[in-house]
């Protein structure tokens, strides 16, 4: 399974990465979400350059060029709710891409003792497309997983592009036990060395949800 980290090369990405952990920024909500955006279209670019393309007659006004044009079905899936405005960085890129969304939250039975719980998905079929699944942050890698799970009720995909923002080592090292290794690439905004006993991401950014959308009960 290749791991591709961003943070191995700085690049803009990396002062977008640099302002969603800054908690003298964590006040303002909208650039938050705007910066996952912008890190969703720097890899959508990237992993656009891993697909496949077929070269195309286009009329122009004064005379026909041939250019190359995407040639394969890409399905693009988030999990509620912080990837939203990530998977919406995708789709500024991947314009005519199918779509898919899964529900996974933490269901807690004591302070730091929790279950991953899916509870919706829809999508279309992903039988033989190229599947970029997005969650911006990947702790234990647990709800990655599950989500994987439920989508491939709707099919196999050819390959699957899983991409976050922030990974935990452990969550990497995780998913390259339980993901088909021979069909799945991961795309990582940074890999951080740890988690702490609630399971985030340390240094992480905090809850991706509640700084993009606010806090819940």
């Amino acid at each position: 399974m290749e791991v591709i980290d961003f943070g191995a090369a700085p690049s803009l990405m990396s002062q977008y990465l640099a302002e969603m952990r800054d908690i003298d920024i964590h006040a303002d909500p909208l650039r938050f979400r705007r910066n996952l955006e912008r890190t969703g279209e720097i890899m959508a670019y990237e992993i656009s350059k891993r697909l496949h393309y077929r070269t195309q007659d286009i009329t122009t006004p004064l005379a026909t060029a041939k250019c190359p044009v995407l040639d394969e079905p890409v399905v693009l899936a988030t999990i509620f709710r912080a990837g939203v405005p990530f998977h919406q960085g995708f789709l500024n890129f991947f314009d005519r891409a199918e779509n898919a969304f899964v529900s996974a939250y933490r269901k807690y039975k004591e302070k730091e003792n929790f279950d991953v719980c899916i509870e919706y998905l829809a999508s279309p079929s992903l039988e033989g497309k190229t599947l970029i699944l997005c969650d911006p942050m990947l702790a234990t890698g647990a709800s990655m997983e599950l989500s994987y799970r439920a989508l491939i009720t709707k099919g196999m995909p050819a390959h699957i592009h899983v991409a976050s923002v922030i990974a935990s080592q452990q969550a990497v090292d995780y998913l390259k036990k339980v993901m088909p290794a021979d069909r799945t690439t991961l795309w990582m905004g940074a890999i951080d060395p740890e988690i702490n006993s609630h399971s985030y991401i340390v240094p992480g950014l905090g809850d991706a949800g509640d700084l993009a959308y606010g806090t819940k009960e």
